[in-house]
Order: C-alpha cells, then structure tokens, then sequence
C-alpha cells in the first residue's frame, strides 16, 4: 500500500512511501526424528527453503494439535512414524525474503525414530537419515544443525 504527501502544485515534488503492512502468521511444525547418532532430514522442494535441508514439517490444519500436526507431516513427507515428540523451540520464519506472501510461527518437534525408512512424498525431494559430520557440509535451514547437535548430544550422553 502506498502513501503519497505534498502539495498538487507544479514544481513541487510528491513523495511516496510505503505504509508497513502486518504480515499473516500461520502456525507451522517441524520434527526433529532422532535414530541412533542420526537425525532425519529433507531437502525442501517448495519455499520457504526450497532447495535446503530441514526437518520435516509443514502447516497446521484446523482442528490439529501442534503435536499432531508433527506427526501427520512426518508421515506425509517420509512414510515414518516417531514416539516420544516433545516440542523445542519455536522460530519466527519471515516469508518475505523468499517472496513468500506469509510468514511462519514454526515449532520445532523432537521425536524418536519408530521403525522403517524414510521416502521422500508430498514436498520433500529427498529424505534420509544423517550424522552430525554429513550434516555440517550441507546447506541447511536456519536452526537446523543446532536443533540437532542438541538432540544428538543428549543421546550421546545416555548410558
């Protein structure tokens, strides 16, 4: 939407600005499934992140719980199930740098690997297990080698 001040009389310059306009924020979830010293990742085939490595995940439907929605994701996009989700953290995603009309209020699920393989369906290019050390030479998005260096560390630690 745009502002125009100044006068109509010639010579006289008009300037425009543009007003700040409040984005939507639609609710969204990720899961962070852990199997042994590996996390679960997909390549992103649509925005936002197209083309990166993130966990799997997508909007939240009417009538779903964040934890459901979780689960109904993952299986959506790798064919796998996960017990013991717990949510992390929750990250604001500004779809705009991306040329995206909204932006995201994501919580991050942790979740503990039920069986099976991943196959990548719906929006996930690909989907696979990865260590830590894959992980660090591939092209991530945004918390995504934090949440699993946090994730991964704490199984490390248990006997």
């Amino acid at each position: 939407m745009l502002f125009a001040t100044g006068q109509s009389t010639a010579g006289c310059a008009i300037r425009a600005t543009e007003a700040m306009e409040t984005r939507k924020i639609i609710p969204a979830v990720s899961v962070a499934v852990v199997r042994g010293e590996t996390v679960l990742l997909v390549k992103r085939a649509r925005p936002p992140s197209q083309g990166l490595y993130a966990f799997p995940g997508g909007k939240v439907e009417p009538g779903e719980t964040l934890a459901q929605a979780a689960a109904r994701e993952l299986e959506e996009e790798t064919g796998l199930s996960a017990d013991s989700y717990r949510p992390l953290r929750d990250i604001h995603i500004d779809g705009s740098g991306e040329n995206h009309p909204v932006d995201y209020l994501l919580t991050v699920f942790g979740a503990v690997h039920a069986g099976g393989e991943a196959t990548a369906s719906d929006d996930a290019e690909t989907a696979a297990f990865y260590t830590l050390a894959e992980m660090a030479g591939m092209p991530l998005a945004g918390d995504v080698f934090e949440v699993a260096e946090e994730l991964l560390g704490t199984t490390r630690d248990r006997p």
